[in-house]
């Protein structure tokens, strides 16, 4: 009788610890969903078939920039008494500068020295409000690719269609992000244009939707900060609704500055 006492009352035992695991893995689902975009997924990811502890597991973040009014019901928004917030405590390039890659391809009529002059001054823009040098050098390469899959190395930015209604562009963040916050770091982001906006100089055309008006925002989220969605916060650059003819993204915001300056210094 004893026996089978202690018996049942280890199960109880084992049934309470995958109880608070189970518990403990909800919180932290929700502590990093506060952390980062709620329009994000959050996945690590492996690449053989061993499983490896997260410190050697790169993990990736989508951001997904939407055009006003498509916004997804029931999203939780982050609170905020501030105009910036980051991907994660911790998430930030460790290593500078950040050299990049351009796809030029593009089936609108954009010249390769329009792109790359837009994509230029939106990293400028950064690099003007911080005393580290965030950018380096780029290439132009037809063979770019988005990489959401898995990463490639490189940094690139490219033009192609995303499967969903609404969406401007879309930025994949490659990094460790769940480690100790001292060993998180970004190691990769790569950014797609969706072809089914019309893209061009809305300071010229404002029936276009501003490429470096997008770049400027998506290139944010490459460095490690968030989208904004707080009515309060909507002159930000990182704020999380576009539309045709903004270009009001392209120069930073007095929280956008102040974000910036706290991951790379003033």
């Amino acid at each position: 009788m004893k026996t089978k006492v202690v018996f049942i009352a280890m199960l109880a035992l084992i049934f309470i610890l995958t109880t608070v695991n189970a518990a403990k893995s909800e919180k932290l689902i929700e502590k990093i969903k506060e952390n980062a975009n709620s329009d994000y997924l959050l996945e690590l990811t492996q690449f053989d078939n061993a499983p490896l502890p997260k410190s050697q597991a790169l993990e990736k973040v989508l951001v997904i920039h939407y055009k006003n009014g498509y916004a997804k019901v029931g999203l939780a928004r982050t609170k905020t008494t501030k105009c910036y917030g980051f991907l994660g405590n911790g998430v930030k390039w460790k290593t500078l500068p950040i050299n990049y890659v351009v796809n030029t391809t593009n089936s609108q009529g954009l010249s390769e020295e329009f792109i790359t002059s837009a994509i230029a001054s939106s990293m400028q823009e950064w690099d003007n409000h911080t005393s580290a040098s965030l950018f380096g050098t780029y290439t132009i390469d037809p063979n770019a690719t988005w990489d959401d899959a898995k990463p490639d190395g490189r940094n690139e930015f490219v033009f192609g269609n995303y499967p969903e209604e609404g969406v401007i562009a879309v930025t994949v963040i490659w990094g460790y992000f769940q480690v100790a916050p001292k060993n998180r770091k970004i190691t990769e982001f790569d950014v797609l244009f969706d072809t089914d906006f019309t893209w061009g100089n809305a300071e010229v055309d404002p029936s276009k939707m501003d490429l470096q008006n997008i770049a400027t925002h998506e290139i944010g989220h490459g460095i490690g900060l968030k989208d904004l969605y707080t009515t309060s916060c909507s002159e930000e650059t990182m704020y999380g609704y576009s539309s045709y003819g903004e270009t009001k993204k392209r120069t930073l915001n007095t929280g956008d500055i102040e974000g910036v300056q706290l991951l790379y210094g003033s």
